[in-house]
């Protein structure tokens, strides 16, 4: 974690990170940043996840420049303790961060987070750009309307401001701090919490209960799918390999969710996987597709699902080739593909340009 750190702190500065320092052709990266209470417990969750460069602690939102952690934490200042978290877009989605982000917190407490109160501990996600804060905004929308939380929903969306980095025994503190860490973590009642999105039941993880705004008509569905489409898209099923319509199919196009017709896959992200099902290196709208731990069967795997479709399209692993190193590995059955010439005319013109 040290490492990370000082690798990053000089392109932190400024905060505008485009491309790893020293290899301008090397992958790009974004930046998110989280207030979950407690920053230690935040950077501990995002600092090892696949796709993220590195997290950091520090305050933001408040008054004062370049606050220290005994002003922070009088409550006066204003800022929250946050943790900016630098990933890799072509490798885990805002989307997915936002996931693992509100698995960490109990958002309808306004007081702060657990055994920390005080406004310097309130949960807040803070936008870097107008993407972002769209599917921000639609992250908590679909936790509100999920009926879940019995309470408001307070965690407050708001642009990102200044980040001043905490001082240097907070970072990585997980690490460098174990005992006393683990000390903290198992008494301040951040793990003895179970809500609704403890164990990765989250509505914007769980897509079996959906908001009524939008709601598929299950019976309409299951007559219009055929008895593999729908035991694969609302029963989790698999269909055979080397015997589904798009394991071998290498025309150009998109691949939408037979469900609810969003845009899932393009053909030039396509790649030979040898496993028999039509395997991905990429979405091409990663927004539209939602990934969640998956333990059935006797293993862990990462389960992939469609957003508004709530479809089971089948498992994302960390074996596919380059430039992301991962497999969306999918079931024809949850699929439509739409051939280039016809993008047009079934409404999907806008993606003409990709090919």
């Amino acid at each position: 974690m040290t490492g990370k750190i000082t690798r990053w702190l000089m392109a932190l500065s400024s905060f505008t990170l485009l491309a790893e320092p020293g290899n301008a052709s090397g992958p790009r990266y974004d930046e998110a940043t989280f207030a979950g209470g407690c920053f230690w417990c935040i950077e501990a969750a995002f600092d090892k996840t696949d796709g993220v460069k590195g997290a950091i602690s520090g305050y933001t939102g408040g008054r004062r420049e370049n606050p220290t952690y005994e002003e922070v934490s009088t409550g006066k200042t204003g800022h929250f303790e946050a943790v900016r978290v630098i990933y890799d877009p072509s490798r885990i989605s805002y989307q997915r961060l936002l996931d693992i982000f509100w698995q960490q917190i109990d958002p309808t407490d306004s007081t702060g987070q657990f055994v920390d109160k005080g406004s310097q501990y309130r949960t807040a996600i803070f936008y870097h750009n107008d993407e972002q804060k769209r599917i921000a905004e639609e992250s908590k929308r679909l936790l509100e309307s999920s009926g879940r939380f019995h309470r408001p929903i307070v965690t407050e969306i708001r642009p990102a401001a200044a980040f001043y980095r905490a001082e240097e025994y907070h970072q990585g503190y997980y690490e460098r701090n174990a005992s006393r860490y683990e000390f903290y973590r198992s008494r301040s009642g951040r793990d003895q919490y179970r809500s609704p999105c403890a164990a990765g039941l989250c509505p914007v993880l769980d897509r079996d209960k959906q908001p009524e705004e939008g709601r598929i008509d299950e019976g309409e569905l299951k007559a219009r799918l055929t008895p593999l489409q729908y035991r694969v898209v609302r029963e989790q099923g698999t269909e055979k390999p080397f015997q589904n319509e798009y394991w071998d199919n290498k025309r150009e196009g998109i691949y939408v969710d037979v469900v609810s017709g969003e845009v899932l896959f393009s053909s030039r992200d396509k790649f030979e996987s040898g496993t028999g099902w039509p395997s991905f290196t990429r979405p091409l709208e990663p927004g539209n597709i939602v990934e969640r731990k998956d333990a059935s069967h006797g293993m862990v795997r990462t389960e992939a699902r469609s957003r508004k479709g709530g479809s089971h399209l089948g498992h994302v692993f960390s074996d596919g080739p380059p430039p992301t190193g991962l497999r969306y590995c999918m079931n024809s059955a949850a699929l439509r593909f739409i051939p280039r010439e016809d993008l047009r005319k079934e409404g999907y013109g806008a993606y003409e340009k990709y090919f």
